[in-house]
């Protein structure tokens, strides 16, 4: 009875657009009340204990990263680097947006952090040089979906923090796939560039990819920070965060002198606002978690997709399809915490390594950014261009689709992901 009310309620909470942390602590204390057996102080118990993570800290000091370089006017030298290497591809802002999600994602782990921040430049900059409003939008959050996948990632850490998979490894592997899935997105919207006659932005230069370099290349220092400390066996990604927190701040504060000491606080204040959003889901679906293994729910769910085939190629396109449709209604973080513990369960039958698995699961759930009512990355690009939903919604398929190939291709090719993470020390 009480696994019912737990699942029940939880989903009567989303159906009437309870925010996600409220509907997943509301249905764990009516599930708690129904068992009986516990006091309500474990709630407040699990709750502190979700969260006090040496890994999940990780997570608020990306996100403060991502904060203090898009104040910093990083952004803006990531964009001119782009333009520079592809900025003269037929329709070339749209592929110079592709780019500048994906060096973004080096810095922030976040997608809709990524999808702002080069959005709020580029939306317009396409709709100035006369691309549609809702192609625009559509390309900025297709790019934004890479945050999650290229390293640093946050749904990432909130899955080695559930299954004990190395952090570490789980960047490492992120790198292949997130290269591959950039490199698609591109050729399909210089595709649909060609298709609709944008012009070409600019003819290449090397003067200028030379200058750019230059005026870039501090700012692609984090990345290799970050991925250089962690594949060397240097630091662990926790530590990499507050090192990459740091290096942006002496590049906001002390080379380039775009952020004033007096900004500080509302920058952390902005930072703190974010990253709380992301903790607390964490720290009401922690209940959920609990109460899931007291009444063994991942087990029945794992053994009832199991009863229907044992097939892994079957096994792993039936999890691949849950976590679509998940993607599509669910938080990424709650998402995560809600099947990962089914899906990790299954893991031996899949005859797959954890951290390919980390994998799969984080690109199924970046492609659900994409798709409403949940897709974060549309939302973000929705309000920057200003279009209505449902239009950038049907500009997204054909970056639905190549995405789609992309995932086939990472679940049923293993070496794609497994060999950056094999060299993780």
């Amino acid at each position: 009875m009480t696994a019912e009310i737990l699942l029940i309620s939880m989903l009567v909470f989303f159906f009437i657009n309870t925010p996600i942390a409220i509907a997943i602590g509301a249905a764990s204390i009516l599930a708690l009340i129904v068992h009986g057996d516990f006091s309500l102080m474990i709630v407040i118990q699990k709750m502190a204990g979700g969260v006090d993570s040496f890994h999940l800290s990780a997570v608020p000091l990306f996100m403060f990263t991502g904060v203090i370089m898009a104040a910093g006017g990083i952004s803006q030298r990531l964009i001119d680097l782009a333009n520079s290497l592809v900025g003269w591809l037929p329709g070339g802002i749209a592929a110079v947006a592709i780019v500048s999600a994906m060096f973004f994602a080096g810095i922030s782990g976040s997608a809709a952090a990524d999808a702002a921040a080069v959005g709020a430049i580029l939306i317009p900059a396409m709709k100035k040089s006369g691309y549609r409003s809702e192609f625009a939008a559509a390309v900025q959050a297709a790019g934004g979906s890479i945050g999650v996948i290229i390293p640093p990632s946050i749904p990432m850490i909130v899955f080695a923090y559930l299954t004990g998979a190395s952090v570490g490894r789980l960047f490492a592997a992120g790198i292949l796939p997130g290269l591959l899935i950039g490199l698609s997105l591109i050729l399909v919207a210089t595709y649909i560039s060609i298709r609709n006659d944008y012009s070409l932005q600019a003819a290449f230069s090397l003067s200028h990819l030379l200058h750019s370099l230059r005026r870039g290349l501090l700012p692609l220092g984090t990345p290799v920070i970050i991925l250089g400390g962690i594949l060397s066996g240097v630091f662990t990604a926790t530590e990499s965060a507050a090192i990459a927190l740091a290096y942006g701040l002496f590049l906001g504060i002390i080379v380039y002198k775009s952020i004033r000491p007096t900004e500080l606080f509302r920058l952390f204040t902005e930072g703190a606002l974010v990253s709380s959003l992301v903790m607390f889901i964490i720290a009401t679906a922690s209940i959920f978690g609990w109460i899931a293994a007291i009444e063994d729910i991942p087990g029945m769910l794992s053994q009832g997709l199991l009863s229907l085939t044992e097939n892994p190629t079957l096994l792993l396109l039936i999890i691949n399809i849950i976590l679509l449709v998940a993607g599509t209604l669910v938080e990424t973080t709650a998402a995560l915490i809600l099947f990962v513990p089914m899906i990790a369960a299954m893991q031996p039958a899949l005859g797959i390594d954890m951290t390919h698995l980390g994998v799969i699961v984080v690109t199924n759930l970046a492609i659900g950014m994409l798709t409403p009512p949940m897709g974060i990355c549309l939302i973000v690009s929705a309000s920057i261009s200003g279009d209505r939903l449902s239009a950038i919604s049907r500009a997204i398929i054909p970056f639905l689709v190549i995405l789609l190939v992309d995932l086939l291709i990472i679940s049923f090719y293993p070496p794609l992901s497994m060999f950056m993470a094999d060299l993780v020390r």
